[in-house]
């Protein structure tokens, strides 16, 4: 589904350059749940824009689906980024003013797909998440958790085969990540590609792959032979904590 080939990118700051990934390679295939990890300024950022088509790559070859995506222009672009790829933020990226209802229906705006069916789709992907009964509340209305069930709906309304999540859990407690975690390996299951990018090792070890970056370069390529099942620790998890942590 996804393959990089020597992928470079630098960036122009004044008189300096500045090289964010070196001669990058790997493949994803459909259906994979793959973490990148790597510290702050290690390119795991830029390589999730390069991937998500947010952005272009200095040199190298980046083929989605067999197509060439520097070949691309930027209304096929626009069209990948809406219809196959669904982003998923740290900081949610909701329309504060906008109910749960109409955030998730965002996407479908710019799909030609009536009113009526933009509702139907996006009950559905808000009931997919948990929060059938929260979609007239606002974000400021919703727990960290169950705006990034909002964030995850939206992201999953048009039906993508690719789901990229960067830094999903950051601004979340415990018990909240592991919720977002255990809905993401639900989705894998059901044969959507995850990507998602964190420095938390906890988190990654839910994936079945993890890239590691350090500096630009991929330093490590690790399949997971037995990833955490987030389900798992919620069930285990103590009551005490699901009673602090639990507000969604």
């Amino acid at each position: 589904m996804i393959g990089l080939r020597d992928i470079s990118k630098v960036y122009e700051v004044g008189s300096q350059k500045v090289v964010a990934l070196r001669q990058v390679s790997f493949r994803i295939q459909a259906g994979e749940f793959v973490a990148i990890m790597g510290p702050s300024g290690s390119g795991k950022s830029t390589l999730m824009n390069l991937i998500g088509c947010l952005d272009r790559p200095t040199a190298g070859s980046y083929q989605l689906d067999g197509r060439e995506v520097a070949q691309l222009g930027e209304p096929d672009l626009a069209r990948v980024r809406n219809q196959k790829i669904g982003f998923v933020f740290q900081n949610f990226n909701l329309l504060p003013r906008l109910s749960a209802l109409r955030n998730t229906q965002l996407p479908m705006l710019y799909g030609g797909i009536p009113p009526g069916m933009r509702r139907e789709k996006a009950l559905q992907a808000l009931a997919d998440v948990g929060l059938a009964d929260r979609v007239q509340h606002r974000p400021n209305e919703l727990s960290g958790g169950q705006k990034q069930r909002v964030a995850i709906a939206r992201a999953l309304v048009n039906n993508p085969s690719i789901l990229m999540a960067d830094e999903p859990t950051g601004n979340l407690d415990t018990r909240s990540g592991e919720e977002i975690m255990a809905i993401f390996q639900e989705l894998n299951a059901q044969g959507v590609t995850i990507i998602l990018v964190t420095h938390e090792q906890e988190i990654a070890q839910h994936a079945g792959r993890v890239l590691q970056f350090r500096d630009g370069y991929l330093v490590r390529d690790e399949i997971v032979a037995n990833p955490v099942s987030a389900r798992s620790i919620l069930e285990n998890m103590p009551l005490e904590e699901q009673e602090v942590n639990g507000s969604d």
